[in-house]
């Protein structure tokens, strides 16, 4: 085997550096020269990128959406390091709700600000990228949620950030947080039962859980 000499190195590593620099310099061209296409899908010409130029504009909300719609399965992994694995019920302006697997009744309430990834099947993926034709709840934002709760009294289970879970009645929603009287999850909220009281931001919320026997009372 050849030993290269160090004049022949330096050569050597030259030229990868400036392979490498040209293979850059030609992304970076190709990126700017995309910029016109991405704002104006119908700039683009026919080929395998169209359905991708076609969903630059989709938001996560829709194709949420059109899984919902499609009462497809899916697991989904949040910032705490859960995944919650069901059917999508509904999608709202900023959160979903994913119906638990193992139980017919439960029910999981996860603002998007929580999410960290959807997993889904080839036919998911499929579903996920057509139109919703159904845009009811989609406007109904995360606080919104928390006061029906709060005004039907439901019993809830709320996991939030760094902490841990915490169970009870939501008294009242202000404009970032939550009131939440603290009893046993399978209690009602009485004034015997309640043994604490907390000030939840409604940020802080990775996901909540209403319980199955009272939430549709």
């Amino acid at each position: 085997m050849r030993v290269l000499s160090s004049v022949e190195s330096r050569g050597r590593e030259r030229s990868i550096v400036y392979a490498r620099r040209v293979r850059w310099d030609t992304f970076l061209e190709d990126l700017g020269s995309r910029v016109d296409v991405v704002k104006d899908p119908d700039r683009a010409g026919p080929g395998r990128d169209d359905h991708r130029l076609r969903g630059a504009h989709t938001p996560l909300s829709e194709r949420l959406r059109a899984l919902c719609e499609a009462q497809r399965p899916a697991s989904v992994a949040l910032i705490d390091g859960t995944t919650l694995a069901g059917r999508l019920r509904a999608v709202g302006a900023d959160w979903l709700a994913i119906a638990d697997e193992a139980s017919p009744c439960g029910l999981w309430l996860v603002p998007f600000a929580s999410l960290v990834a959807v997993g889904l099947a080839q036919a998911e993926v499929r579903d996920s990228l057509r139109d919703a034709t159904s845009s009811g709840g989609a406007r109904m934002l995360w606080a919104m949620v928390m006061r029906d709760l709060a005004r039907r009294r439901v019993p809830v289970s709320v996991q939030v950030r760094g902490s841990r879970l915490l169970t009870g009645t939501i008294d009242r929603v202000g404009a970032d947080h939550l009131d939440l009287a603290l009893h046993d999850a399978a209690a009602f909220r009485r004034a015997g039962a309640v043994h604490g009281h907390r000030l939840v931001a409604l940020a802080a919320i990775v996901w909540l859980r209403p319980d199955a026997h009272v939430a549709g009372r």
